[in-house]
């Protein structure tokens, strides 16, 4: 793994070779991808922002703001007195109390107070909104993407720079070298890696203090490991006039980047998505003048890629072809320009292989582009040699870009958002916030202060974490660490899929907010981890049964442990697997999806519980008679030693899943099963109250008081796990012991801005947990301090957030709604299936979120929960179970108390008692 430093000594020498090609590039203020056209530069992008309201708006009301605030308000106090005159200031207040956005709006248009954003921007301040073009990629420009497709938009007026991403272009693995093996041991070394295996056991054993220095042994050096990489940039170029008035916005009501800006003789507009029906991405420009004029349309490469071809496929298409390396895997894009009405369009060929397309005398024009690569998921096994290569694109490519241009623009539009709503609509948040439209989203961030917050930043993000979800998890591919949003030739940690919290978390809104974006997270464990990890398992691990995966994994099947001497904290970990089968676990319980489970779920659940059944061993060094995993790293931690509490955690979680599955699986191996019980009734749970009153992160007492790591490992059984959350006396402590223990752990692990890292998903968990534990104090402090260390203006989590160009992280974005509701609702997974289901109603909510409600909330046993609270106390909850679920006791709990039990049967609608 690269450091921090690492990563940016890359980055800057990527930019200053991208810099030393454009000598233009001062108007925009970053680094940017410059074409034939960088001499339309204008430094007027630079000026300060127009004033907000429109000047001619101003020039009827030329009194400052808050005199058109008082006329504003005279008004409305008149109007209200008219009508209600025996008490009309009691009516003035509550009128005042009850306006709402969609009535503001209309009047603040019209008397031009602190903002005057466009129609089209939604009523409901569902948007991120912003008076200038963006300027840095991690932290100013806005994602677009349907799942296959991604693209970071800027938002220019004469130059708008457009970053693509395909899904599936990465370099390395089988495309840049056909010996690629997954990060496998040749297999000849199957047995002296099994004796290696068993002599680092021996020796963590008799160790003193059950540590060791190396398994240098067992891990693997980087073969070909590769990284996610960008498409080229598309770029749009518009000659146009004096810019005013200008504003762009992230529409997430309806999943559209929008701008707009005025020049001396039209407004103009543009617009882009990403549709999933279509499986095209689409831009549109729009002018209130007759004449587009200069409107041209070209690609550029991406530094440190091969220079792709880009050739005029038609008259108004583009075709651009180029490789992820030399050799890579092979991609291509088609863009094709349309107008309306009728313009002119041409494209023009070069002699050095960038071609470009040129609009004139059109109102409006669009471009819509198709993407793939030949990489193919079904490839990725033995009787393909593991070659992950499928098709060449083209065709395929033909005939979605013919199918997407067929249709007309607002028939492409409306299959979007119509997508896009359905999809997104099935539940909703409030926090009884009050959008603030008088200041743009950098504003608001820019005054966010930690512990005070501001709800409807707040509300934003949860939005906007769902909306990250939904336009990237939704292709052939899981979301990885960028999402599907990347721009580098190769990016931070190769923005591949690290699996000891970081896919986790990307999902754990998932179930919650019932969003259906993980059918490509379960065909990409079934038909990239299960292959190749099987053969991992017999080669470092002498097992036969199942399979295993480590830490990070890219799209090609590395399942090896991936490193050198050094590097088990991260490499060490086996029980990646494990921690994923709970997400499988949990697909089943919130849905009682039974074809699915039996076909797809119950065996990858299956095939890792095989493995690890056999990969337990007995304790010798305390010999205590319980089972324990060796070696083990603590995610991320440096001592490599035995039981660490993560895994054992994980590890008994997993095994309930199978007692608690396997009948609905029509499974009739009970042999499975009865062993399954067995080592689960020896298992060591990883539940221990150490010196200093902590819980023990390893079996061993050695926790430091002073350690701030980034990882919460330990913790894990209380967020997301339920080891200690719905523990029941399995470990010969009481409930409050180990509660109390695992409170002062996270207490000595600090705010998650260690040494060692500043992200934004260690704060995000820490506030999740702090939810757990039912203290809304610690909850809201950590999470709003999250908020502010870590979220950009384009509220991007921000990974080394102080730096002048920092990485983006997703896993905090789609952390974050999960972390939020924690505070809300709970219900815990149980141990067992007649174990009463827990629902606890506003555990952990805020003063400043006193009123609200949420609808479409799913709680596990196929059960949606709707619920409305106003000054801190809940005041009225519903829940209806689907019709075809497993009966499950529920207890629900308010303030401490039980105030209602119900066992549940298909269809059942209830009240709750508030």
């Amino acid at each position: 793994m690269l450091s921090q430093e690492a990563l940016r000594s890359r980055d800057r020498k990527a930019s200053e070779s991208l810099l030393a090609d454009c000598k233009d590039y001062a108007c925009l203020g970053e680094v940017k991808p410059c074409g034939g056209t960088s001499q339309v530069c204008s430094a007027r992008l630079n000026d300060s922002p127009p004033p907000f309201p429109d000047t001619r708006l101003r020039a009827l009301f030329p009194f400052g703001l808050s005199g058109r605030l008082i006329l504003l308000l005279f008004i409305i106090y008149f109007s209200v007195s008219a009508v209600y005159k025996p008490s009309f200031h009691s009516i003035l207040i509550q009128a005042m109390r009850d306006l709402t956005l969609p009535i503001i709006l209309p009047w603040t248009l019209f008397f031009g107070t602190a903002f005057s954003l466009p129609s089209a921007f939604p009523t409901s301040g569902n948007a991120l909104w912003y008076r200038t073009p963006a300027v840095a990629w991690s932290k100013d420009y806005l994602p677009v993407g349907n799942g296959y497709l991604g693209a970071m938009v800027s938002g220019g007026t004469d130059i708008d720079q457009t970053q693509l991403n395909l899904e599936s272009l990465w370099s390395g693995g089988p495309f840049q070298n056909a010996s690629y093996n997954g990060g496998n041991h040749p297999v000849s070394q199957a047995s002296a890696l099994a004796q290696e295996m068993q002599d680092i056991r021996k020796s963590i054993f008799a160790a003193e203090g059950g540590i060791i220095d190396s398994i240098a042994g067992l891990t693997e050096p980087i073969d070909n490991y590769g990284s996610y990489t960008a498409a080229p940039w598309l770029f749009t170029t518009l000659n146009t006039s004096q810019v005013q008035n200008y504003v762009r916005w992230l529409d997430l009501d309806s999943g559209i980047a929008r701008s707009t800006w005025d020049t001396d003789n039209a407004t103009f507009t543009r617009e882009t998505f990403c549709s999933f029906p279509s499986n095209a991405c689409v831009q549109m420009t729009n002018s209130s003048s007759s004449d587009l004029m200069s409107l041209s349309y070209y690609f550029t490469s991406v530094p440190g890629n091969p220079i792709p071809q880009v050739t005029c496929f038609d008259n108004s298409t583009l075709q651009v072809r180029g490789a992820a390396g030399d050799p890579g895997m092979q991609y291509e894009i088609l863009a094709r320009v349309q107008t309306s009405p009728a313009g002119v369009v041409t494209c023009n060929s070069t002699a050095n292989g960038n071609s470009t397309v040129i609009v004139t005398h059109a109102e409006a024009a669009w471009i819509t582009w198709v993407g793939g690569t030949e990489f193919d998921l079904d490839a990725g096994d033995s009787a393909h040699g593991y070659s992950y290569k499928g098709a060449d694109p083209h065709d395929a490519l033909v005939s979605l870009l013919q199918n997407a241009t067929t249709s007309s623009y607002s028939s492409l539009l409306g299959g979007h958002t119509s997508d896009y709503q359905s999809g997104m609509g099935k539940f909703s948040l409030s926090l009884g916030q009050r959008p603030d439209l008088s200041h743009s989203t950098d504003q608001l961030m820019a005054s966010y202060q930690t512990g005070t917050g501001n709800p409807y930043i707040e509300w934003l993000l949860f939005n906007y974490g769902r909306y990250m979800l939904f336009s990237s998890a939704r292709g052939a591919l899981p979301v990885n660490l960028q999402g599907k949003w990347g721009r580098d030739s190769v990016q931070p940690w190769g923005a591949d899929y690290h699996t000891n919290i970081n896919v986790q978390m990307n999902y754990w809104a998932a179930e919650l907010t019932n969003l259906d974006v993980q059918d490509s997270l379960w065909n990409y464990m079934e038909k990239n981890w299960a292959t190749r990890g099987a053969e991992t398992a017999g080669i470092l691990y002498n097992i036969t049964r199942g399979w295993v995966t480590h830490n990070e994994m890219n799209i090609f099947g590395y399942t090896g442990m991936k490193g050198v001497d050094g590097t088990a904290s991260w490499a060490d970990y086996p029980e990646s697997g494990v921690w994923m089968m709970i997400h499988v676990w949990d697909h089943f319980d919130y849905t009682n999806d039974v074809n699915w489970w039996k076909s797809q779920g119950w065996p990858l659940l299956k095939g890792v519980t095989s493995f690890h059944l056999d990969k337990l061993i007995p304790d010798l060094h305390f010999n205590d008679n319980t089972l324990v995993t060796a070696p083990c790293n603590s995610p991320e931690q440096t001592p490599i030693t035995f039981g660490c509490a993560h895994q054992q955690q994980l590890i008994w979680q997993m095994l309930n899943a199978v007692e608690k599955g396997f009948e609905a699986s029509g499974d009739t191996d009970t042999q499975f099963l009865d062993e399954v019980r067995a080592k689960r009734a020896q298992l060591d749970m990883g539940l221990r109250v150490g010196s200093w009153g902590q819980l023990q992160e390893w079996k061993i007492d050695m926790d430091q008081e002073t350690d701030t790591h980034r990882e919460i490992a330990h913790l894990v059984g209380v967020f997301p796990g339920y080891a200690l959350t719905s523990y029941a006396g399995q470990a010969n402590y009481s409930k409050d012991e180990l509660w109390q223990a695992a409170q002062v752990s996270i207490v000595h692990r600090g705010n998650g801005t260690g040494p060692d890292a500043d992200a934004g998903w260690e704060k995000v968990w820490r506030a999740a947990a702090w939810a757990q534990f039912g203290n809304e104090s610690e909850f809201y402090t950590e999470l709003t301090y999250g908020i502010q260390r870590n979220f950009g203006n384009n509220l991007f989590s921000l990974y080394g957030p102080q730096e002048p160009d920092p990485i983006f992280q997703i896993d905090a974005n789609l952390g974050y709604p999960g972390a939020l509701l924690n505070g809300l609702v709970q219900a815990p997974d149980v141990p067992y299936l007649n174990s009463t289901l827990i629902i606890t109603l506003l555990p952990a909510l805020p003063d400043a979120w006193s009123s609200g409600s949420l609808n479409g909330l799913r709680v596990r046993g196929g059960i949606t929960l709707d619920l409305q609270w106003s000054k801190g106390l809940a005041t009225g909850g519903s829940v209806v179970v689907d019709s075809v679920v497993r009966e499950r006791n529920v207890g629900v709990v308010y303030r401490g108390k039980g105030i209602d039990s119900f066992t549940t049967h298909g269809g059942m609608t209830r009240k709750l008692p508030l």
